[in-house]
């Protein structure tokens, strides 16, 4: 019996989502996997949009429940992080202490990404923390993303792929996904 993924991700909200998805599903398969897609199952319409969302996070949950594991795409989306949704379904894996991997096809750390965000304008405070000119306080902890992603899939034995993809592919290119697969299949095989 093959060992069944979640593929966390924002690759839902793509023009070529149903592409995207198909593709890491059959990478999945190939390492011996079985692949659970967001998105691969109908919802039942509600009477209104916010019941309607509701029902897609309890499918969602019911999925992250059904599976051995977790891949999350962590390519920072719609801004300078991980999609909030990917995040929570990483996080809520974690705690379920499942198996955990996850990739990103940025190079930039967590911490030059928030940096940036603030066009380089950060410093050390007299607190020794370095701090943006709003006084919020950055990560520097050289890790891809926040520090309790990150750190809840390395302290877990997971594997963080970090690939730096090419501009106009940050959110298709598979590259990443694949290691994941990869480390996963080796540490199964174990």
């Amino acid at each position: 019996m093959s060992l069944k993924l979640y593929l966390a991700g924002p690759e839902v909200f793509l023009p070529n989502a149903r592409e995207v998805l198909d593709a890491k599903a059959e990478l999945t398969r190939s390492y011996g996997f079985t692949p659970i897609c967001p998105g691969d199952i109908s919802i039942e319409p509600a009477p209104t949009r916010h019941e309607f969302g509701l029902k897609i996070s309890a499918v969602d949950e019911g999925m992250m429940n059904s599976a051995d594991g977790v891949i999350a795409n962590l390519t920072p989306f719609r801004g300078i992080a991980a999609d909030p949704g990917t995040a929570f379904e990483l996080g809520y894996m974690c705690a379920q202490g499942k198996l955990v991997a996850a990739y990103t096809n940025v190079a930039e750390n967590h911490f030059a990404r928030t940096s940036a965000f603030y066009q380089g304008n950060v410093r050390e405070w007299e607190d020794g923390r370095t701090r943006a000119t709003d006084g919020t306080a950055l990560e520097d902890f050289e890790m891809i993303e926040n520090l309790m992603l990150h750190g809840g899939v390395e302290r877990r034995g997971g594997p963080i792929i970090v690939h730096p993809a090419p501009a106009d592919k940050l959110l298709t290119d598979l590259t990443g996904f694949e290691q994941c697969l990869k480390a996963l299949a080796e540490a199964v095989a174990k």
